[in-house]
């Protein structure tokens, strides 16, 4: 029963995306009022009929109904009911299906909330998401059917969910997110496309642009944090970015819509970069799609991915028609990317940004790759090639630097440029601050050449950040005479993209630096240790107290008690452990953490030997909890800058020049 009805609803939002993608065109073509509101009907259903495919196998699993396939291949009477659950994405079909619900829902929003001043592009942007729904839901329908029936005997219990994402409670939310910022790109690639087929990219279509934009890239950058916290916390190797392939498929299209974000903001203040925030906004949805691709398609080896299937050539297959779709429609409406303001120089804000978007462009072809080259030389030659870290760090961190530097002199030079003088000394007012910098970074141990250079750049980001940020508040506090509480509130509230931009950045900083220190300062020790024996890390004593095994439904933890003695002060007991899943013979490690501002200390249990001893790993790493929360200012930023200003803040760039200490308005 199941079965038929999760089938029947996916084949519903099959049948609304066939027949709203011509609609949706036609009306757009024809401007026609009643093809608009039949296209909008037509969304409303495939969301529902995804809403409710997704809410039968949520019933499935909880029911434990071994007669539909998927349920079969993730279930398990033993798994807690909270993994149940979120087992809809633990493996490619659920996963394709839990995607469908997401894209339903995002071209719901697109119908319900874009319905004054986007009509003229509304009808090419919902065909557009209803073309990429169509084929989620042929691939839901057909070749990834997660409502297959199993046929008789039907089996009475399942494997369960990859014990990979049962380790950690991050698996519950990491998905997700990640998921929201993936299929969320869908929505400015429609926008752009619409755009596009109008002919028209002014500012009827670049408010809602930006923030739907914005959206899924807070998503995405939300996803990312998780899933290194999730590989920090699970995977037992003390670190939380190994440029995995999958990782790097979701790194990608941030760093694309992020370039974006600030293409968006300088044809927003000044009519310029046009073409780049197109072409970016369009580069960022394919990257998704590539992204996907490698996640699904088997042909790269992660924790992160699935195993290999057959939809992986259906994917390369909508990946090339896309990208052909894409050329084609930007060669023909090339006429329509030419900037509208005059052109800046480089020592100007809006060069600042185009810097800015060459260095994130550099970083996203380095990444790429190297994450696609292992792929193309085993198909070439038949040999597998590994491209490991130090090619990602030796030519990324660099440009990453230039990077932080651009952060912190782009937001210090005039919009539209100004006067050697006025340039000069823009660039000069930070350096006492990067110097200050410096002088700390020294002080506290940091004597590598790109570690005082990192600490220097970021002092220097760091004041014009503030800088930037309180400059409307010491403007009304000297001209309105307002004490300084009442004038940040007021600029706040007049321009709150102006304040989340630059509390972004300032997430940014903190991340930065946060990953500088944690990269370049770890420290590691380990020891085969017997009951009372200890292992000696800094000033750590860490005492093996014992081992033991605690029984759970679906699994048995092997555990080790450390107490853990820092000086002379009693810091607690750790239990690393090892745990063993039923349907799994080899043992999954689990370290333990103790979490402080200043350091973590993580340790990883091993091995137990036979004799009652084990193998235990320890290792200290600074600055690790300020990656989290680095990440969640950002995205507290994010949040900020989709507060919607008393008044609109678009005008065009012959009608608005902003003057030299204005802000980027977000960036």
């Amino acid at each position: 029963m199941n079965s038929l009805l999760g089938q029947g609803f996916v084949l519903i939002g099959l049948l609304c995306c066939a027949v709203g993608v011509p609609v949706g065109f036609h009306a757009g073509a024809t401007r026609s009022a009643s093809g608009l509101r039949l296209v909008r009907w037509l969304v409303l259903g495939y969301a529902a009929s995804m809403v409710a495919a997704n809410v039968v196998m949520e019933i499935a699993l909880i029911n434990h109904d071994f007669s539909v396939s998927y349920v079969s291949q993730v279930g398990s009477t033993t798994t807690p009911l909270v993994i149940t659950i979120v087992s809809l994405w633990s493996s490619l079909e659920g996963s394709i299906l839990f995607w469908g619900l997401i894209l339903g829902l995002y071209t719901a929003g697109v119908a319900i909330l874009q319905r004054r001043g986007h009509e003229d592009y509304l009808a090419y942007t919902l065909a557009t998401m209803l073309l990429v729904g169509g084929f989620f839901s042929y691939l839901i329908a057909g070749p990834a059917s997660p409502f297959g029936t199993v046929p008789a005997p039907v089996p009475t219990e399942g494997p369960g969910p990859n014990p990979l994402l049962q380790n950690h409670p991050l698996m519950i939310i990491h998905p997700p997110m990640l998921y929201l910022g993936y299929v969320g790109m869908t929505v400015p690639f429609a926008m752009a496309v619409a755009a596009l087929l109008r002919g028209q990219l002014g500012a009827t279509w670049l408010r809602p642009l930006r923030s739907w934009l914005l959206v899924p890239t807070s998503f995405l950058t939300l996803g990312i944090m998780l899933g290194g916290w999730w590989s920090y916390e699970v995977l037992g190797w003390g670190g939380y970015w190994a440029w995995d392939p999958v990782e790097n498929a979701s790194f990608l299209p941030w760093l694309t819509g992020i370039a974006a974000l600030h293409s968006a903001i300088v044809q927003q203040r000044r009519g310029t970069l046009k073409a780049w925030t197109v072409v970016l906004v369009m580069i960022t949805f394919l990257l998704t799609i590539l992204g996907t691709f490698l996640t699904r398609s088997g042909v790269v080896s992660s924790v992160h991915a699935f195993s290999e299937s057959d939809i992986g050539p259906l994917f390369l297959g909508f990946l090339g028609v896309m990208l052909l779709g894409t050329v084609v429609l930007l060669s023909w409406r090339i006429d329509t990317l030419s900037s509208e303001g005059r052109p800046a120089g480089i020592a100007s804000r809006e060069g600042g940004f185009l810097l800015n978007n060459l260095i994130l462009v550099a970083i996203t072809f380095t990444v790429l790759v190297g994450t696609l080259f292992p792929i193309f030389a085993e198909a070439a030659r038949g040999v597998k090639v590994s491209v490991g870290e130090p090619y990602f760090n030796r030519l990324s961190v660099p440009l990453f630097l230039v990077l932080i530097l651009l952060m912190g002199a782009g937001p210090a030079l005039p919009w539209g440029g100004g006067t050697q003088q006025t340039i000069r000394q823009s660039l000069l007012r930070p350096l006492p601050a990067a110097l200050i910098a410096l002088v700390i970074t020294v002080l506290l141990g940091g004597r590598s050449i790109p570690m005082m250079i990192a600490g220097a750049l970021t002092g220097f980001t760091l004041w014009v950040t503030m800088d930037q940020s309180l400059r409307p508040t010491r403007q009304r506090m000297k001209g309105a005479g307002e004490t300084a509480v009442e004038a940040f509130r007021t600029s706040s509230r007049r321009s709150p993209r102006r304040l989340g931009g630059y509390v972004v950045h300032f997430g940014v900083l903190v991340t930065f630096l946060a990953i500088a220190i944690s990269s370049n300062y770890q420290h590691e020790a380990e020891a085969t240790l017997r009951p009372g024996q200890s292992l000696q890390i800094d000033d750590y004593d860490l005492r093996f107290v014992q081992s033991r095994i605690a029984e759970e439904p679906h699994l048995a933890r092997q555990l080790a008690e450390i107490a853990v003695t820092k000086g002379s002060t009693e810091r607690g007991m750790l239990e690393p452990s090892l745990n063993f899943y039923r349907t799994r013979r080899e043992p999954i490690g689990t370290p333990d953490v103790q979490t402080r501002l200043s350091h973590d200390l993580y340790l990883t249990l091993m091995n137990v030997g036979q004799d009652g001893s084990i193998g235990l790993r320890a290792i200290i790493t600074p600055g690790v909890l300020w990656i989290w929360i680095g990440v969640f200012v950002m995205a507290a930023g994010t949040v900020i800058c989709l507060i919607p200003a008393p008044t609109a803040s678009w005008a065009p760039a012959k009608e608005a020049i902003p003057d030299a200490q204005s802000s980027a308005a977000g960036g």
